[in-house]
């Protein structure tokens, strides 16, 4: 492959390198950072059979070559655009100067969230396979598989353990990356975290029963009440505790002197945040998060399989402008708080949605000519429905269009199946075929029919949609 000439190709097609501001690569993509995207030669891009697709997201502009070949291609482009390798953290923090606000607010979640999603997997995981061995008529009739086999009751007891640990301290997961995603010290967010889920605080989760019951324990300090409350499951109070403890520690250190900085500045920012943590923040931002949830969980029940099937047909489009991002951060609190929640309904929607998208791509796959998709939507397609739909979307169901029309109203049918019968999920994972682990016991069944309608409906009309001879296709 010449890997000269398709640099070449491409750079001249986004504008030259006058046009880059920024450059870096990801396993699959070319991330760039544009001064001006209208100068990109879209068509001339499609026609080139090393790009498998194009989208632009978060101030990038995002080139799809797939594995093995975008770092060859990014080493000669660096070449020729005299740039030195950047990190695709500092191409992120280029595209950020071209975002919105609300975009920008986005992000910030998605920078605090993201790096702890694996912790949350492998908790929410370990919970499914806990539920799995406990839960009664799964496998056997009127049984578990703990209760056919008691032998294995300490082993379920102690995948239940190592399940509920991320979720027990996620404060400190949460403090550890949000104060560095805020410029504070990491260990002092991860100290702060402690703080709030101390053993000698009131368990979080007893909170409502200890009010209602008159038990909750205080600090009497000069004639002040401080609830000895912990915040073992919440998301709101750690967040806004981090950003705060993370002003104090950097404005600290502006006037503290030197020599004195490694002893006054921790003390000080640990003690004034996690005093106005007990006494301000937690409280008022433990509300705020408990309507939100509240609130989330109503809308969910009251809507029905209509706002399900809403918020299915919309998924794809959030995902196309990056606000689905901010999902995480509502999907930790409704897993962290399982026996309130029972579980986050946005996975099952977005399991849906994906698995529409691959429906519709490996329609196309079966209606174009056209080799070079062909090829595309052969690997998207079955990508899709294990979860990662980017190549599908936008490598060609947003390219020819009618595939994404069928992609939405699939998920959106799906969607609205599955809030019929409450399907919601107990774990974080690939939003797709291998999703069920994900899903609370009881209502795995639903979520399998869910996306059989899912898959049949997004390929049934996009088949349909590709004999109209206004659409291309491919």
């Amino acid at each position: 492959m010449d890997y000269p000439l398709h640099a070449r190709e491409i750079l001249e097609a986004i504008g030259g390198k006058e046009n880059i501001s920024a450059a870096a690569h990801c396993a699959t993509r070319l991330r760039l950072v544009l001064n001006d995207e209208e100068k990109v030669n879209q068509a001339k891009l499609e026609e080139m059979d090393i790009v498998k697709g194009t989208f632009s997201t978060g101030g990038q502009y995002q080139i799809i070559l797939g594995s093995g070949i975008v770092n060859n291609v990014y080493n000669e482009l660096s070449k020729l655009i005299g740039m030195e390798e950047m990190s695709t953290k500092e191409v992120s923090s280029a595209g950020t100067k071209k975002m919105n606000p609300l975009q920008r607010f986005v992000k910030m979640l998605s920078d605090i969230f993201v790096p702890i999603i694996p912790a949350i997997v492998a908790g929410g995981l370990l919970m499914g396979i806990y539920n799995l061995l406990t839960a009664p008529d799964l496998f056997i009739d009127n049984m578990s598989i703990v209760e056919a086999n008691p032998e294995m009751a300490d082993l379920a007891a102690l995948i239940n353990t190592f399940a509920n640990a991320a979720f027990v301290f996620l404060p400190i997961l949460i403090g550890f990356s949000a104060t560095q995603r805020f410029g504070g010290n990491p260990y002092l967010g991860a100290t702060l975290g402690m703080l709030m889920v101390h053993p000698d605080l009131l368990n979080g989760w007893g909170y409502g029963e200890a009010l209602t019951n008159g038990e909750i324990p205080y600090w009497s300090i000069f004639g002040f009440d401080i609830a000895m409350i912990g915040y073992q499951g919440t998301v709101l109070p750690v967040l806004v505790a981090s950003y705060i403890l993370a002003k104090i520690e950097t404005n600290l250190r502006k006037v503290t002197p030197s020599s004195l900085d490694n002893l006054l500045t921790p003390l000080l920012s640990i003690f004034i945040t996690g005093l106005l943590t007990f006494t301000l923040v937690g409280p008022v931002t433990r509300t705020a998060g408990n309507l939100l949830s509240d609130g989330l969980i109503w809308l969910y029940d009251t809507t029905g399989f209509i706002g399900a099937a809403i918020f299915g047909l919309a998924y794809a489009p959030i995902v196309i402008t990056g606000m689905h991002h901010s999902f995480i951060a509502v999907e930790t609190q409704l897993l962290a708080d399982l026996a309130k929640t029972g579980g986050s309904f946005i996975f099952p929607v977005a399991a849906m949605s994906n698995v529409a998208q691959g429906a519709a791509t490996l329609a196309v796959l079966l209606i174009t000519r056209d080799a070079k998709v062909k090829g595309i939507a052969s690997a998207a397609g079955i990508s899709a429905l294990l979860g990662i739909t980017e190549p599908a979307m936008f490598g060609v169901n947003l390219k020819l269009r009618y595939p994404f029309i069928g992609a939405i109203c699939g998920a959106a049918a799906g969607s609205g199946f599955i809030a019929l019968f409450k399907v919601k999920a107990i774990a974080l994972g690939a939003a797709g075929l291998p999703g069920i682990i994900s899903i609370k016991t009881g209502t795995i069944t639903f979520y399998i029919i869910g996306m059989i309608i899912s898959f049949t409906i997004a390929f049934i009309i996009t088949m349909i949609l590709s004999k109209r001879p206004a659409k291309k296709q491919g």
